[in-house]
């Protein structure tokens, strides 16, 4: 997983695994038994609360579901919490032997590590399961950034990034964005014609279809496929620079 440090992440996970050992609250005395079917946590609530703030952030890196794929039991709310953390502990320790025997050592795409637009905008959604959702607003940030970019709330979309990308000057009230220095190589055109055309893509073969399909919900792999694309798009953007008119 890029960028991450198992080794911080893992010590992080075993503090939080012992600070929520459950101990049955059932007791005895006066000759009676109090049967409970409460538990409560090695470590004071106040304690697992604050750790719980940081190990959030691991398993939602590691095990993206655990919020809606783990049951919450009624003995103690941070059951799911601990069934998480020590999946995602044993997942980090023995990522690479699984994938070895499973033979399967493909590189992998992380939802978090996409260009900051795409994630930032979609990540919430992300993690409860609405798929089709962090695809719309990461859709919307996309076109929203293009515009505060270029200086341009009259276009948006595929006009927006025709406009946006065009080979020809910059004229009053109407920016450009240049991937590369303007020249007559063949290059030049090549890479703005791609952008432009990458934007025509991704408005017309995944915003427009998600905009007139409400209630569908997007398989989570396609969805991550979408968000990459996205995510290209953002970052050709985000590299351009601006050309004014007199530039």
């Amino acid at each position: 997983m890029s960028g991450l440090n198992t080794e911080w992440a893992l010590a992080e996970l075993d503090k939080f695994i012992q600070q929520t050992v459950l101990t049955n609250n059932s007791r005895s005395g006066g000759g009676m038994t109090v049967i409970t079917h409460t538990s409560s946590t090695a470590a004071p609530d106040a304690e697992v609360t604050k750790q719980a703030q940081i190990v959030e952030k691991i398993l939602d890196r590691v095990l993206p579901q655990w919020r809606t794929e783990i049951e919450l039991k009624k003995s103690n709310r941070w059951t799911r919490h601990r069934e998480a953390a020590i999946r995602a502990r044993e997942e980090l320790l023995r990522r690479e032997e699984v994938g070895a025997n499973l033979g399967d050592d493909a590189p992998e795409i992380s939802a978090s590590s996409l260009h900051s637009w795409i994630w930032s905008g979609a990540a919430s959604l992300w993690q409860s399961g609405h798929y089709r959702s962090s695809v719309e607003d990461a859709v919307k940030k996309v076109n929203a950034e293009t515009q505060n970019k270029v200086g341009r709330r009259d276009l948006s979309e595929t006009k927006l990034f025709q406009e946006a990308f065009t080979d020809k000057p910059a004229e009053p009230r109407k920016a450009r964005l240049r991937r590369m220095t303007p020249d007559a190589s063949d290059t030049y055109k090549s890479v703005q014609r791609g952008a432009m055309a990458l934007a025509e893509g991704v408005f017309a073969g995944i915003g427009n279809p998600l905009s007139h399909e409400a209630g569908q919900e997007l398989d989570e792999q396609m969805a991550l496929e979408y968000l990459a694309a996205l995510s290209v798009l953002a970052r050709w953007v985000d590299e351009s620079s601006v050309e004014h008119a007199g530039d």
